[in-house]
């Protein structure tokens, strides 16, 4: 038993003495990216306000909400729900509602553009301005993103803008009023009583 006790005690007094080992600079970006990911998209859910700006082509902005699989969001003209079964978007100008299953890419044909996979990307990282910049970039020629570069409060991790490039041209999505966790699974829940009278038109 004290040979044991011994043992352990040589081992920790090596693993202080030996330096760590340094992370590379992808995997330090891989790492803060991850961090900043888990705080969007994890379970415990967040929610912030988003500006969009595609080369001045097409300009939106809203509030957005995730949890898991489930979704909300909240535009001048639409309202979506995604209870992650269906998805549910109501068109305030047509007065319609159009309902998708929830994994199906006719639901957003411009939103099944930014579809993202972290594995298919190279990363690396810089510090600018009390920020770091993450650039990824896509290992293969891929159809939807090819580029993005996401800016990261140092302090916090907390997102502050993308710029993402699809084929040849770039978006800019501006993030305010992030918060992470405390976001009631109610949220995500199409509110059928309140849209009587408009037209339903089921995609399923």
């Amino acid at each position: 038993m004290k040979r044991r006790i011994y043992l352990l005690v040589c081992l920790l007094c090596i693993s202080l003495v030996l330096p760590a080992k340094k992370l590379t600079n992808e995997q330090w970006a891989r790492q803060v990216f991850d961090h900043t990911y888990q705080m969007v998209f994890g379970p415990q859910g967040s929610t912030l306000h988003y500006s969009v700006n595609l080369i001045g082509i097409y300009k939106t902005e809203g509030t957005i909400w995730y949890k898991g699989a489930k979704s909300k969001f909240v535009e001048s003209r639409y309202t979506a729900w995604n209870d992650g079964v269906d998805y549910y978007r109501h068109d305030k100008k047509h007065g319609t509602v159009e309902i998708y299953r929830a994994n199906s890419d006719e639901k957003d044909k411009y939103a099944s553009k930014f579809k993202f996979d972290p594995e298919e990307f190279h990363y690396s990282l810089e510090e600018k301005d009390g920020n770091y910049v993450i650039t990824l970039k896509a290992k293969k020629s891929l159809k939807g993103i090819r580029e993005v570069k996401a800016l990261v409060d140092k302090k916090s991790r907390v997102p502050v803008s993308l710029r993402i490039k699809l084929a040849f041209f770039w978006t800019t999505v501006k993030i305010s009023h992030f918060k992470s966790g405390d976001i009631p699974d109610n949220i995500f829940v199409f509110p059928k009583n309140q849209m009587k009278g408009y037209k339903i038109i089921d995609k399923r």
